[in-house]
C-alpha cells in the first residue's frame, strides 16, 4: 500500500530516504499540478525553489519535471533561495503559485514540500485538503518529462530571483541610513538560505556585517536544528559578545523566520520581536492598519492596537491562517510565535530578511540598542514574559483532551482564569491579561504548553500548572 501523504501547515514534511523520497515528492507535485489545473488553464507559470538541505536541488528539479509534464510552465531558481524571495518571485512574475523544497527549521534528517498561492502566501486549509486528496496513490500515475528536455523546449526556465527581490526591498526601505550608521552587525544564517543576503544588501557604507555558519552544511553543526531559538542560537549569542557586535540577526534554515540577540548576548524572544516590529511600523513609520496574530503570540499587540486605534485579529496557529486573514483585512503586519512575520506592501509570507532590516532601521531611527528598544517597548505596554515547554506524552490524544476539558481550573499559577478558548488548542485567559495555551502536535506525540504573563516570577508555575492539567 502506498505511503499516505498528509499536508500540515504549509505542505508536507518527512524524513529523507524514509518517507521523503523522489517518488513521494513526484506524487506531491502531481497532486499540486492537478489542483492548479482545476483552477487555472494549461500554460500558466509556477515558481519552484529550494533550500540547502541534502539533495534539495534535485528534489526541486523532480517537482519541476512533473509540473512541466502536466502542461504548466516552470520558473526554477538557479540555486538555493530564501523562502521570502521565492514568495516574492511568484508575485513579481505573475505566476499561479509555487513549490518550495524546504523543511525550514526541522532537524537535518528532514525535508519538505511547501506550496504557495498566486499571492506568494500559504494556501488556506481547504485548499491544502484539496491538494492532498489529489495526490495519486502511486508514482505510476505521475506524469514526467526530463529536465534537460523541458529546459530546451522552454517549459522550464532557470532564473535568478535575487534582483527583483532586492529592488522590492529598496522600494520598502531606504537602506542608506543603515549602511552609514557604523553599526557592527553579526548575522547567523544557521547554515541556511539567509547566508550572504545582509552583507550584500548593506555593503558600501560604515556599517560592518559579519556572518557565522554561512556555508552549506546539511547536518547543521553546533545546533540541533536551524530554528532561531535557544539553544540553537547560543553560539551566535556568544559570538556577539566576543565580537562586540551591536546586534545579532538570526535567520532560520530557509530565512523566513527571524531571531534577535541584543548587544549583551541575550536572546530576545519572538513575542517581544513581534511587538517591536508592530511598534516600529506604528510609531516610527507612522503606518496604520490591522494586525493579525496567532493565538500563541503576544497580547502586547492588543495593547498597541488600543493605543494606536488599529484592529487586532486573532487566528489559529500557522501561516495558513495568518496569510488569508492578512489578505482579507489588508493587514499592516501578520505574525506568529515561532518568529515568522509578514508585512503589507510585500507578500503575505514570513520574511526574516525584511524583518531583520526593519529591526536595524528601528535601531537607527530611535538611536537605541536592542536592550534599550525592549525598555522603550515595556514603557509603552508594560513588561511581558514568555516561555514554552514541549514535552512527549504517551497514550492517545483524545484522552488528554478530555482531561483538559474536564479540568475547569479557577486559577493557574496563582492568577484567576478569566476565559477559555478552543479556537486552536486550549487557551486560558488570565486576570493579568496573560494566557496559557495547550496545543497538540499534529505529527508526533508532543504537547506544547505556552504562556505569556506580566509576572516574571510566575512563568514557570503557570507552565507547570499547564502540564498538570494534561496529566503530566
Amino acid at each position: 500500500m502506498a505511503f499516505v501523504i498528509k499536508f500540515g501547515t504549509d505542505g508536507w514534511r518527512g524524513q529523507i530516504a524514509e518517507d521523503y523520497t523522489f517518488a513521494n515528492v513526484r506524487r506531491c507535485a502531481q497532486g499540486f499540478a492537478d489542483y492548479l489545473l482545476a483552477h487555472y488553464d494549461k500554460g500558466e507559470w509556477v515558481v519552484v525553489g529550494h533550500d540547502k538541505r541534502f539533495d534539495s536541488e534535485h528534489f526541486a528539479a523532480a517537482a519541476a519535471e512533473v509540473l512541466a509534464a502536466n502542461g504548466l510552465r516552470v520558473y526554477l531558481t538557479d540555486g538555493a533561495t530564501p523562502t521570502p524571495v521565492i514568495a516574492y518571485s511568484i508575485v513579481n512574475r505573475h505566476t499561479v503559485g509555487g513549490v518550495n523544497i524546504t523543511a525550514s527549521h526541522n532537524p537535518p534528517t528532514d525535508n519538505g514540500f511547501k506550496v504557495r498561492n498566486e499571492f506568494g502566501g500559504a494556501i488556506a486549509p481547504e485548499g491544502l485538503k484539496e491538494i492532498e486528496a489529489l495526490i495519486p496513490e502511486s508514482e505510476g500515475k505521475v506524469k514526467r518529462v526530463k529536465l534537460d528536455e523541458a529546459v530546451q523546449n522552454g517549459r522550464i526556465v532557470l532564473f535568478d530571483p535575487a534582483p527583483a527581490y532586492i529592488e522590492q526591498i529598496h522600494s520598502l526601505l531606504d537602506l542608506t541610513p543603515i549602511k552609514n550608521a557604523g553599526l557592527k552587525v553579526l548575522v547567523e544564517p544557521m547554515w541556511g538560505n539567509g547566508a550572504g543576503w545582509f552583507p550584500r544588501l548593506l555593503a558600501g557604507g560604515k556599517t560592518q556585517v559579519s556572518e557565522i555558519h554561512n556555508t552549506r552544511h546539511p547536518l547543521f553543526p553546533e545546533m540541533t536544528r536551524p530554528e532561531p531559538i535557544p539553544p540553537n542560537v547560543d553560539v551566535g549569542l556568544e559570538t556577539t559578545v566576543k565580537q562586540g557586535a551591536d546586534v545579532l540577526i538570526i535567520t532560520d534554515g530557509d530565512a523566513d523566520r527571524l531571531g534577535v540577540g541584543d548587544e549583551n548576548g541575550r536572546f530576545i524572544d519572538q513575542l517581544r520581536v513581534y511587538a517591536l516590529l508592530a511598534y516600529y511600523l506604528l510609531e516610527v513609520r507612522g503606518e496604520r492598519g490591522p494586525i493579525v496574530k496567532t493565538l500563541s503570540t503576544t497580547n502586547m499587540l492588543n495593547k498597541l492596537g488600543k493605543i494606536y486605534g488599529v484592529p487586532v485579529y486573532d487566528v489559529g496557529v500557522g501561516f495558513k491562517y495568518v496569510a488569508p486573514k492578512m489578505l482579507e483585512t489588508h493587514a499592516m503586519i501578520g505574525g506568529e510565535e515561532s518568529g515568522g512575520y509578514a508585512f503589507h506592501g510585500h507578500v503575505p509570507e514570513r520574511d526574516g530578511i525584511l524583518a531583520g532590516l526593519y529591526i536595524l532601521d528601528m535601531m537607527i531611527k530611535l538611536g537605541k540598542k536592542p536592550s534599550e528598544l525592549i525598555e522603550l517597548l515595556f514603557s509603552v505596554v508594560g513588561a511581558h514574559y514568555y516561555d514554552r515547554i514541549d514535552t512527549h506524552f504517551e497514550g492517545d490524544v483524545q484522552t488528554r483532551k478530555n482531561m483538559i476539558l474536564s479540568a475547569h481550573p479557577k486559577s493557574i499559577g496563582g492568577l484567576a482564569v478569566t476565559g477559555f478558548d478552543q479556537t486552536d488548542g486550549f487557551k486560558y485567559s488570565l486576570e493579568d491579561g496573560g494566557w496559557l495555551l495547550i496545543r497538540f502536535s499534529g505529527t508526533e506525540p508532543i504537547i506544547r504548553v505556552y504562556t505569556e504573563t506580566t509576572h516574571q516570577d510566575r512563568v514557570q508555575d503557570i507552565l507547570r500548572n499547564g502540564l498538570r492539567i494534561v496529566g503530566l
